[in-house]
């Protein structure tokens, strides 16, 4: 997947509304998709947590904030609740979306099979991604610097 292109396709079960969320339907605004390995694992904790903390400086760029993990809607929702996180969580309990945009660990720790690799990716409103960050080591964060100045620069 390169910049400049089109994004895969999305549609994951998000268990704050009950309902399905597709990418297609957020035409029109930045999307920021952040694809975390484990929810209630430190690293992932701590990035989502700076999302939570930063959320009006996102809001303020008029972009919305998708989180995404291969762990349940029951998972997702807890986690969301204990962490008190104010934007979506979405599952892709069926790793088609990790696959399709490059974010997975076919093996990861205690061969765990299929997790989410930690990725961003920034999609302007008319749904071309204009950065993207994979990153191998599930220790690290994104660069949310990186992130911040391409949102900028959308508008």
């Amino acid at each position: 997947m390169s910049l400049q292109t089109g994004t895969p396709p999305l549609t994951l079960p998000c268990s704050a509304v009950k309902r399905k969320i597709t990418l297609s339907e957020q035409k029109g605004q930045p999307v920021v998709l952040l694809f975390f390995p484990l929810a209630f694992t430190s690293v992932c904790t701590a990035e989502l947590c700076s999302v939570r903390d930063n959320l009006d400086w996102y809001n303020n760029m008029e972009a919305k904030i998708f989180a995404i993990s291969v762990d349940s809607l029951q998972t997702l929702a807890r986690f969301k609740q204990d962490q008190q996180l104010n934007f979506t969580l979405l599952s892709d309990f069926n790793k088609e979306a990790s696959r399709a945009y490059g974010s997975i660990y076919e093996e990861f720790g205690f061969n765990m099979k299929g997790v989410s690799k930690r990725s961003a990716f920034v999609i302007d409103g008319e749904g071309i991604i204009r950065y993207a960050e994979v990153l191998e080591n599930a220790g690290e964060q994104p660069d949310f610097n990186q992130i911040r100045a391409v949102l900028e620069g959308l508008h």
